[in-house]
Formats: structure tokens, sequence, C-alpha cells
């Protein structure tokens, strides 16, 4: 699971814009070590329910693994961005699963998820295979 900050960055409107995200920050450690292509990413956006609803946004897949981008840890990825009636809100995940991401929200990317979570997360979202609109 990768993850932004929506009140502290603009990525509510690049999701709104439709505009392609081809890689994500990371920090070096184990996880970003085990990330490689043709792995499926859920993309995670934190809010605070006024300015942002936070939950599930997008889906998409890994195109490599982490390396250095423009000076700092990136994963490459394909991501497509849900439609805004098609995102899982925090709520509703938080009713059946116990995610990282809502234990300790300010970790840093990547999160983990479970095979069982992961399984759960696809259950919750409508055609998840097609994901959303580029």
């Amino acid at each position: 699971m990768l993850k932004a900050n929506g009140v502290t960055s603009d990525i509510a409107a690049v999701a709104e814009r439709r505009e392609a995200v081809r890689r994500w920050c990371v920090r070096d450690g184990y996880r970003a070590r085990l990330m490689d292509a043709g792995q499926p990413v859920i993309f995670w956006v934190s809010g605070d329910r006024r300015r942002v609803a936070p939950g599930v946004w997008g889906l998409g897949e890994l195109t490599g693994p982490a390396r250095v981008m423009d000076g700092k840890l990136r994963v490459p990825m394909e991501l497509r961005w849900l439609d805004e009636g098609r995102r899982v809100h925090r709520d509703v995940v938080r009713e059946s699963l116990d995610l990282e991401v809502l234990r300790q929200p300010q970790g840093a990317n990547p999160s983990f998820v479970t095979v069982a979570e992961f399984a759960a997360l696809r259950a919750l979202i409508p055609d998840f295979g097609t994901g959303g609109d580029r």
C-alpha cells in the first residue's frame, strides 16, 4: 500500500484531474527492497473528512523495483484513479480490517498489507480488476 496525505498535498487535485502517477516516494528499508514489477498497489489517501474523504483512492501495479529518481528513492508504477463513487472510505475499511495504515497513519511508505487483508480489500472495491479511469 502506498499513501498520500490529502490535507498537506495536492493529491486530491491530481486525482480530480486524473493525472497519471508513474512513481511514488518510499522510505529506504527492507519493505522498499521487497517491491518489484508486477506487484499490486493500493493507493490510500489520508484526510480529515472536511477537506478530503480518507480511504482507497486508486489501484495500480508496480513497474519495477524502488530506485533513486530525481535524488529520491521512488517506486515506478501505473496508477488508476478510482471514480469518486468507487473509492472505499476509511470507515468502511475500519469496519472489517485492522490495516497498518489505520493503526499507524503516520508511518512511511510503503505500508504493509497481508495477503488476507489484500483479499478483503479486493472484496470491498467493485470491479477491482478494472480499476478506474486513467
